[in-house]
């Protein structure tokens, strides 16, 4: 992107829209699933999580059914309209074909800040978060990382260090509309459960050091579905997740040159070799900064 575009999405002369089609029918609920792949019942390489992985095709089928496991829960709960957003790496992992045909999915990436969260509305009534994972440098849990694993160290906003759960319920809360359910090892459960307070939770896998001992694949997928319908149906329990303003927002990354380039965007704040800060008065506005930082 060149630097009249960084420019403008930081001005917020670009609009990204969420393309999302309006409210679910009278009576039903809608409800937005952004599905990972690390936190996948059975998974535990990173190569599994990669297109040239010898056992990708076994594992992006294992997160079409994760998701489909919500899918069921959501409309025995009475969800009407279910939007599912591949959410992991080049966000074309799920299964078209095997998708249950009741949800619509969203691939591939806009370039905008939204990420994992594009197709997010306030016309939406829940969130789910399937085969999500813990913050980087989280001790015994599977895969921790936080956005992008080869290059961040962390990221902390208004002094909480966050899993990619967190800024992501953020963006929900901007619309208003809460998390209720995440699916994933049980060091997420106890970071989403620290966010979101008490949130339904569907643990289909221990991470003890660099090994799992997870649930068959069927009991993970009834645990998940069992959980979403729970969740829809205290839906009045849940709040959606926000922060006070001003915002900050603190990059850290593993190679200094990246926290260089990042230090560039108008505004920030060099804090150390790897970190950079930064200042925004509104959550969309700090978003479209955590864009640009990893451009």
């Amino acid at each position: 992107m060149n630097r009249m575009m960084i420019s403008l999405l930081l001005a917020g002369g670009i609009v990204f829209s969420a393309g999302a089609a309006g409210p679910a029918p009278a009576g039903g609920l809608k409800v937005f699933i952004s599905v990972d792949m690390e936190g996948v019942s059975g998974l535990i390489n990173w190569e599994e999580t990669s297109a040239s992985g010898r056992d990708y095709e076994l594992f992006r089928r294992a997160m079409t059914e994760d998701a489909n496991a919500a899918i069921d829960g959501a409309l025995r709960a009475g969800a009407t309209d279910i939007v599912v957003r591949d959410a992991h790496g080049s966000a074309r992992n799920i299964v078209p074909d095997l998708l249950r045909p009741e949800a619509r999915l969203l691939r591939d990436w806009s370039g905008g800040p939204m990420s994992m969260m594009e197709g997010i509305d306030d016309t939406f009534d829940a969130v789910f978060f399937i085969g999500y994972h813990a913050r980087a440098g989280t001790p015994n849990a599977v895969l921790d990382h936080t956005n992008i694993s080869s290059r961040l160290l962390g990221v902390v906003i208004n002094g909480i260090e966050m899993p990619e759960a967190g800024i992501n319920g953020l963006m929900a809360g901007m619309f208003g509309v809460p998390v209720v359910l995440v699916s994933g090892d049980q060091a997420i459960a106890a970071q989403a459960r620290e966010l979101f307070g008490d949130v339904e939770t569907a643990v289909v896998k221990e991470a003890i050091a660099n090994a799992e001992l997870g649930l068959h694949p069927s009991k993970a997928r009834a645990l998940i579905t069992e959980k979403a319908a729970a969740a829809l149906k205290r839906l009045k329990d849940f709040k959606p997740y926000k922060l006070p303003p001003p915002y900050t927002l603190d990059v850290s990354f593993i190679l200094e040159s990246e926290a260089q380039n990042a230090s560039w965007i108008p505004g920030a704040v060099r804090k150390d070799a790897r970190t950079v800060s930064f200042a925004a008065g509104t959550l969309m506005d700090l978003f479209k900064i955590f864009r640009v930082s990893k451009m």
